[in-house]
């Protein structure tokens, strides 16, 4: 039971931030739609190209997606797999990673589409020419948040993988 309870404590951040992120996706989608957002969004290419689509539909579709939806997702495996299974989370360990890393990667990628998409969309308005000095900064910057997003998706992975394929049924590490 005291390991159940430890590996519960762990899901609720899960949920949590499942929760938050839906509802700044939420509001991101209810500004993205008002009129003078809309009109500067469309007129900064969104949601086909230019500065705009990093704003609507990248930043918003991963923080409702990977931020709502997928966090949510792993918390409720967490939860049910030692129920369906009749085994314990391999390591609680990897629960507490795979929320990090996942929460980090996600979030960092929300706070740079946003940023660079504001950022160049009020350079194509003003000095178009200088899009590509800022832009130049982007794809690195966002392989780091990528990146940090697909440890998180490999530890839960993992975690989910050695918990299927573990022959004992012992107090999670």
């Amino acid at each position: 039971m005291a390991s159940t309870n430890i590996l519960y404590r762990h899901l609720l951040k899960f949920l949590v931030l499942s929760a938050l992120s839906f509802f700044i996706g939420t509001i991101h989608g209810m500004l993205q739609v008002m009129p003078p957002i809309r009109a500067w969004l469309d007129s900064i290419g969104s949601p086909y190209g230019g500065p705009g689509h990093m704003i609507d539909p990248l930043a918003h579709a991963h923080m409702n997606l990977v931020g709502g939806v997928v966090l949510l997702a792993m918390c409720v495996t967490f939860y049910l797999l030692p129920i369906l299974s009749g085994k314990n989370i391999y390591s609680v360990k990897l629960v507490k990673h795979t929320f990090w890393w996942v929460s980090i990667g996600v979030y960092s990628f929300y706070i740079i589409q946003m940023v660079f998409g504001i950022w160049e969309g009020i350079l194509l308005h003003s000095n178009a020419q200088d899009i590509s000095t800022v832009h130049r900064f982007y794809g690195p910057i966002m392989a780091v948040s990528g990146t940090t997003m697909a440890v998180g998706f490999c530890t839960f992975f993992a975690n989910v993988v050695l918990t299927v394929t573990s022959v004992s049924t012992g107090e999670p590490s």
